[in-house]
């Protein structure tokens, strides 16, 4: 009997996926000499992901390796020549190719992403955000200063010492004349668990930082927009204290809710990215902090130059989004405040409503009542007058009695009478009004 069929307590149904979680992304060996291409691809529409997966597929059917699984996030596979490593994320996937060797000569003339056949290159989908190739040469490798400005295009070069001072790392963090950026890793003397565990962070690092910065584009353009919002509501504050009539305010209402409808349209098109700016970055600076820098004489280093560009352009997104939802809540109070007023001359109005309602009502009950009274007479008239009639019909003169004086005296019983079945029916009708 194993150990799993001893169980007898309920599994979490996550709990085997957290415990693989760890390792969904490892460390792989890495040896000297290497040299390693990597891309990046974001995908804006999620089918794009499953077509990248589904185009990896297609690389392993032409080496005849085995199709990773569809759920497969990370796929790391020896093609031969070559190896491929495969990683889907939330809104790109990386494809890197790393190849043992280099020519020391010229080690960016011909690089691991040449590899691949062409056709198949050429329908990657998504759209490539970072693109770069990285080598890591052994302690004979030349890194001289001419040598490395022949290898960066003459570009400024940054370096720092990389896991205390087992290697050097050298930079520019600019595109070459191939498109891609470049670094170049010294291995003074790490194992080869250490270059792979540098060559990660490496790869993160600059993946993480490009990715951070695709929101910046969108702040530099929101910018402007919210200082044009930000005096629009400052000149609506301003005009509602001297409001005088209902269409001077109908008319600032449309204009609140115009300028709020484009502050919500921006950040429904904004929040996402400055969300994934603020959680990128951090990665950076994990990155960073993982690589364990030390400072080269006459560089500046990885972190001072990253630091010093990347963090005032996260810090400007930052800003943008806290603008943006300042002027949300400065909005949402500025329409409760014309609610607020218009409610106030809503009540106002219905109070000299009902106060005229209440002048017609007496006005209608006063009349109602001489209605009453009249109608008391008229009844009382045409009942006296069929009693007149009765009286006719009767052999008055044989009882001894006159008609006139008869009628007479059944005028008051008459009215008496129909004056107390009005009031009666009055009463009961308002009686049942009042039970419902």
């Amino acid at each position: 009997m194993t150990g799993q069929d001893r169980i007898v307590y309920k599994l979490h149904p996550y709990r085997e996926a957290l415990y693989n979680e760890l390792h969904t992304r490892p460390f792989y060996e890495l040896s000297a000499p290497h040299q390693i291409s990597h891309l990046a691809a974001t995908c804006e529409d999620p089918t794009d992901l499953a077509e990248a997966y589904q185009w990896l597929c297609e690389l392993c059917r032409r080496y005849q390796i085995n199709a990773p699984q569809p759920d497969t996030v990370a796929f790391h596979e020896n093609f031969g020549e070559f190896v491929v490593h495969w990683e889907r994320h939330a809104e790109f996937y990386s494809l890197t190719i790393m190849q043992p060797g280099l020519n020391p000569d010229n080690p960016f003339h011909y690089t691991a992403i040449d590899l691949l056949p062409e056709d198949w290159m050429r329908k990657l989908p998504g759209s490539v955000i970072a693109a770069f190739h990285l080598i890591v040469g052994q302690q004979d490798f030349d890194v001289s200063p001419p040598v490395l400005t022949r290898y960066f295009e003459g570009h400024p070069i940054i370096s720092s010492l990389g896991f205390g001072d087992g290697s050097q790392i050298f930079t520019s963090f600019k595109l070459h004349g191939d498109g891609f950026s470049r670094f170049v890793v010294h291995n003074n003397s790490l194992n080869k668990a250490q270059a792979g565990q540098l060559v990660r962070r490496l790869i993160d690092l600059e993946t993480y930082r490009l990715l951070t910065l695709m929101s910046l584009p969108i702040a530099k353009k929101i910018a402007p927009q919210l200082l044009i919002m930000d005096k629009q509501l400052a000149e609506i504050l301003t005009v509602i204290t001297n409001l005088d009539d209902t269409n001077s305010e109908k008319e600032l209402l449309e204009k609140i809710t115009r300028v709020e409808a484009r502050l919500e349209s921006y950040r429904a098109e904004s929040n996402q990215r400055f969300a994934a700016t603020k959680a990128y970055h951090q990665l950076v600076l994990d990155r960073l902090e993982g690589l364990q820098e030390g400072c080269v004489i006459g560089y500046p280093s990885l972190s001072e130059f990253i630091n010093r560009r990347l963090n005032p352009a996260a810090r400007t997104c930052e800003a943008v989004q806290i603008w943006m939802d300042d002027l949300s809540k400065r909005i949402e109070r500025a329409s409760d405040l014309m609610r607020t007023r218009a409610n106030l001359k809503l009540q106002e109005h219905n109070r000299y409503h009902l106060e005229d309602m209440n002048r017609r009502s007496k006005l209608q009950f006063r009349l109602q009542e001489t209605v009453e009274g009249l109608s008391i007479a008229a009844i009382s008239y045409y009942a006296v007058g069929l009693l007149s009639y009765l009286f006719n019909g009767l052999p008055l003169k044989d009882w001894g009695l006159s008609k006139n004086v008869l009628t007479a005296a059944c005028i008051p019983v008459v009215v008496i009478s129909i004056w107390y079945l009005t009031r009666r029916i009055k009463r009961r009708l308002i009686k049942d009004h009042s039970e419902d």
